[in-house]
């Protein structure tokens, strides 16, 4: 079929104008601030969607840190008409919901993708007295206001693995002095200068630390050690039954159109097989916790009910 030299500027413009639609600008809430778990996770996997030809169209990002996630995500709740915007978060998120009596629902979201997950340790510093965990429990059981532990967000994933740890260890999570930080490197900054004695993160925000020789890892909350990490015991080995991970996922806007949201869904899942995800996840220590669409949205409902239950267990939450 011949097309009229007159209609191909009009065809070409339509192509690209289709084109254009297909790979419109994604907007991506990053509800941190720049440089942590969330922050990376987002920009990393645009990144490795890039890389891997899924997605090659442009994206922005916003970073909105405070409260456990709290406040970047109540902008996001408010934020519609934006077909494609997405934003991370995380386990974090859930207890910190509660923690802060946010008006936050995120059944209202889209759950697009469930990522990685990240397993906590427990530093402190490379010349500390307690050789191991049970000798740090000891130290907290003894005079828990005077053993100052940092970690994430009050009510985040660090705040209750300290909570399930004092409870294996019969210290009164009422008594603890947990006091949030900033980020990992500020937790590292307090155990090195003596204004904390231990510090909770995840294994990505650590291990530069303690391979540099500023902290010392006493344990770490996997089911088994972690590859790479096989000096490391985990908190059961040390006597303590806590296993907790610091999962990290893929929201869509509350309004984002039904074809929208398959599209990303799958998009997220030909991510997780692909060749530049695998590697950034062993380059940063994270481990593949894929879940996508209903199946992820069934787990954020049954995540919130079995954090808020520990959180409610352990008095964080009345």
């Amino acid at each position: 079929m011949k097309i009229h030299r007159f209609l191909r500027p009009l065809l070409a413009a339509t192509l690209l104008c289709a084109g254009a639609v297909a790979q419109a600008q994604v907007s991506v809430m990053l509800p941190a601030n720049p440089g942590g778990g969330w922050d990376s996770t987002g920009r990393q996997s645009m990144q490795a969607m890039n890389e891997a030809g899924i997605y090659t169209g442009t994206v922005s990002f916003t970073n909105r840190g405070g409260a456990g996630g709290t406040i970047g995500l109540a902008e996001f709740q408010r934020q519609t008409g934006k077909a494609d915007a997405l934003a991370v978060f995380g386990a974090i998120t859930v207890g910190s919901i509660s923690m802060n009596k946010s008006p936050i629902d995120l059944a209202k979201f889209k759950p697009v993708a469930r990522l990685t997950a990240e397993y906590i340790v427990l530093a402190v510093k490379a010349d500390a007295p307690y050789q191991n965990l049970a000798d740090f429990v000891e130290a907290l059981k003894a005079n828990p206001g005077a053993t100052a532990v940092g970690g994430g967000s009050a009510g985040g994933v660090d705040h209750i693995a300290l909570a399930l740890l004092a409870q294996k260890g019969d210290v009164p999570v009422g008594a603890l002095n947990y006091i949030p930080q900033a980020g990992g490197a500020d937790t590292v900054t307090g155990i090195v200068n003596g204004t904390l004695k231990a510090g909770l993160s995840g294994i990505s925000e650590f291990q530069q630390f303690a391979d540099s020789g500023r902290i010392r890892i006493l344990a770490v909350t996997s089911a088994e050690r972690m590859k790479g990490m096989d000096d490391i015991p985990t908190f059961k080995e040390a006597g303590f039954d806590v296993e907790i991970a610091n999962w990290r996922g893929v929201l869509g806007s509350i309004d984002m159109p039904e074809e929208n949201y398959r599209l990303w869904v799958d998009r997220f899942t030909q991510l997780s097989e692909s060749e530049p995800w695998q590697a950034v996840m062993a380059r940063l220590g994270w481990e593949p916790f894929f879940l996508g669409g209903e199946e992820f949205g069934e787990f954020i409902q049954e995540e919130t009910k079995r954090i808020n239950g520990i959180l409610h267990d352990a008095g964080l939450v009345k």
